[in-house]
């Protein structure tokens, strides 16, 4: 017999470890030094971040004049931002022209807002019927009376006194409010058998789409009037939010029609053979599973009417960009290098914070509702 046993007789020459699977520097190599390619371009985007990135944090923070600053301190060669410019000038921001002793009104309409719709945000708060009708019917009226005035005793406050971060919201509120139902009947308008019913829908929808947003305002603030009878005005805060409401239903339609047009032609025919009406079909089959389909478009929606509304200064209101811009131009006590650029900024980093809570939220509810389309 042959022996086919092999015994080593001497030591194998030890090999180098493995390489590391985790932490920082693995992580560096896998993702951004992995090819020559990688590598040149992470040094190109550090050369670029240690170019921008310390102009701006002077400008922001290192040499930024703080909320207690005075305007010498903004007016210095080497000053960043006037941040003590915003916080003079804050009020101004938030409520516009509204009287100063009033302005216990808005502060009341904010908090009933935010307490009747962050709990609508929240899945797991209960009531949300309850929630949702007050917000929807009370809230409005309420809010309305109050800002308005002229019951109760309370002082009447026209529309033109109201303005910045006040109108903002009042406008983006209404017009997401009202836009999102209106483009829902809009897109089943559209889909309907009905000749009449959807030749209007498509004919409002191709005409307002057909046009800017401004030139929908321009018409609401400019000829409108000429069509009214004599002696009858039109409140300009009123055109503004049914232009706005008007717009962006248009836009909603078309992206509720995309949800629709994803839902198998099954759904309905599932629906029919339980004997279930149009509107139940709508109701409980093809809606929920359409505007989950939609939500991005929808929320993106939303996010493009919040910015719109800077736009309203064509009919006279002024919104918080243009109540930035208005002290920009008036406020001569702080006139300095920095201040309109620091006003700029904060309008800008204003608009930010509530897009971005938007996207958030809609990714929020996508992962939510996501339960078996995600890819």
């Amino acid at each position: 017999m042959t022996d086919l046993a092999f015994v080593r007789s001497d030591l194998v020459d030890a090999k180098p470890p493995p390489h590391r699977t985790s932490g920082a520097w693995a992580w560096a190599q896998k993702n951004l030094f992995a090819t020559p390619l990688d590598t040149l371009l992470t040094v190109l985007g550090i050369l670029f971040l240690l170019w921008v990135v310390p102009p701006i944090y002077n400008f922001f923070i290192g040499h930024a004049v703080g909320p207690n600053g005075t305007v010498e301190e903004c007016r210095m060669e080497t000053a960043g931002a006037c941040w003590a410019y915003i916080s003079s000038e804050m009020e101004f921001f938030i409520y516009g022209f509204y009287d100063i002793p009033e302005h216990w009104r808005p502060n009341i309409v904010f908090a009933l807002g935010a307490l009747l719709f962050i709990p609508l945000l929240m899945p797991k708060v209960p009531f949300k019927r309850t929630n949702a009708v007050l917000f929807l019917f009370v809230y409005p009226i309420v809010s309305y009376y109050l800002l308005a005035g002229g019951v109760f005793g309370l002082k009447p406050m026209p529309t033109e006194k109201w303005g910045g971060l006040l109108v903002t919201l009042i406008i983006s509120v209404v017009g997401i409010t009202l836009s999102f139902p209106i483009g829902i009947v809009l897109a089943l308008g559209r889909q309907s058998k009905m000749p009449v019913i959807k030749t209007l829908c498509i004919g409002f929808i191709e005409l307002v789409r057909a046009v800017p947003l401004i030139s929908v305002l321009f018409m609401a603030s400019i000829m409108l009037p000429l069509f009214m009878p004599q002696g009858m005005t039109i409140d300009k805060l009123l055109r503004a939010l049914v232009g706005v409401t008007l717009f962006t239903s248009a836009y909603m339609a078309e992206v509720v029609r995309g949800g629709l047009q994803a839902i198998p032609r099954g759904q309905y025919e599932a629906g029919a053979s339980l004997g279930l009406g149009y509107w139940q079909r709508m109701y409980f089959i093809i809606l929920p599973q359409a505007l989950k389909h939609v939500i991005p478009g929808i929320v993106n929606s939303f996010i493009a009417l919040f910015k719109d509304t800077s736009l309203v200064y064509i009919v006279g209101m002024k919104d918080l960009l243009e109540a930035v811009k208005t002290k920009n131009d008036t406020a001569l006590e702080w006139q300095s290098a920095n201040t309109a650029t620091t006003g700029y900024l904060f309008a800008a980093m204003v608009f930010w914070v509530f897009c971005f809570g938007m996207s958030r939220y809609s990714i929020f509810m996508e992962r939510r509702l996501n339960t078996g389309y995600k890819r």
